[in-house]
């Protein structure tokens, strides 16, 4: 009777920690959907592709950049009307000469002046931070001289943020492409480290001390951390920050369920019976949780590596 009696219990038991489950996984999806409308919401005012161009051999020289392109518009950007609307600069704004200066050039490969430019005498860089082409040539006008110097090639915007190196001769431009992948690397593996660090000590607290268990945690760990990295930082690449925002909160909690799952089955299987069924659950939740809020402090500490 005594045995029926804690049977029945350990069932109830089973079934009370399962509806458990079952509530808080529709609570943090509840909590994920609060979150991403919002910025879903806001997606337009978010953080936009750039381009960045750093010249190289024009010191002591005035000088003016634009980007042509295989398009006649991109966002805010358009060719000049026929009938003089919509333009950018009117007769007495500042730069208005140069500005008639881009609309009279002719390129012969097609490629459009989107009526954007910039002085780039004092910083030697151009920056195009909001909608710029996909495919360009990049077209400087000296108006010492009053002459134009074009790319050969054409380029692609290959990131969300583009980063070009161009070195100017009598030869022409001579472009590069400058994003520091050496950094994003150094960066990515820091992160890992980090991450696994924190949650690795959360284990300790949660009691997890046993060699076996403790190695597969850092397995399991390891593992899940690279995978989520390394996805984020592509993310982060190919579409910028909001969208690295949108997917590390939904790949955080998908990371959490895993985890809590692979960790739940192994101690069944290796037979921890004295580790709670709750347990695993729960320190995948605030071993991620920890790590998640050790990442955004340490991105207003440290910005270049998170």
């Amino acid at each position: 009777m005594t045995k029926l009696v804690r049977a029945r219990n350990a069932n109830k038991h089973y079934h009370l920690m399962a509806r458990g489950t079952k509530t808080s996984v529709m609570l943090l999806g509840i909590l994920t959907l609060l979150i991403v409308f919002p910025l879903m919401a806001r997606a337009d005012v978010g953080p936009k592709p750039s381009i960045v161009i750093d010249f190289i051999g024009l010191e002591g020289k005035t000088y003016y950049v634009t980007l042509l392109s295989s398009a006649r518009s991109t966002g805010p950007h358009a060719v000049l009307n026929e009938d003089g609307t919509y333009a950018r600069y009117v007769e007495g704004d500042e730069n208005y000469e140069v500005f008639l200066r881009f609309v009279e050039y002719h390129n012969a490969d097609g490629y459009n002046f989107l009526q954007f430019f910039q002085d780039c005498t004092e910083s030697h860089q151009f920056n195009w931070t909001y909608y710029p082409p996909k495919m360009f040539k990049i077209l400087l006008y000296f108006p010492e001289t009053d002459h134009f110097t074009v790319s050969d090639d054409v380029y692609e915007r290959y990131a969300f943020d583009s980063y070009f190196t161009a070195e100017v001769s009598n030869t022409g431009l001579s472009v590069e492409r400058s994003y520091n992948y050496t950094a994003e690397a150094l960066s990515l593996a820091i992160r890992i480290a980090v991450t696994i660090l924190v949650e690795l000590a959360i284990a300790l607290l949660f009691g997890f001390r046993e060699r076996k268990l403790f190695r597969f945690i850092a397995f399991v760990n390891v593992i899940t951390q690279v995978a989520l990295n390394l996805a984020l930082n592509i993310i982060n690449y190919r579409s910028g920050a909001l969208a690295f925002v949108f997917f590390y909160i939904l790949l955080e909690i998908a990371v959490v369920i895993v985890e809590a799952i692979v960790y739940t089955l192994y101690l069944r299987k290796d037979g921890f019976q004295l580790i709670p069924r709750w347990k695993p659950s729960v320190y995948a939740l605030v071993a991620n949780a920890a790590s998640f809020a050790v990442g955004l402090r340490l991105a207003f500490w440290l910005p270049g590596i998170f």
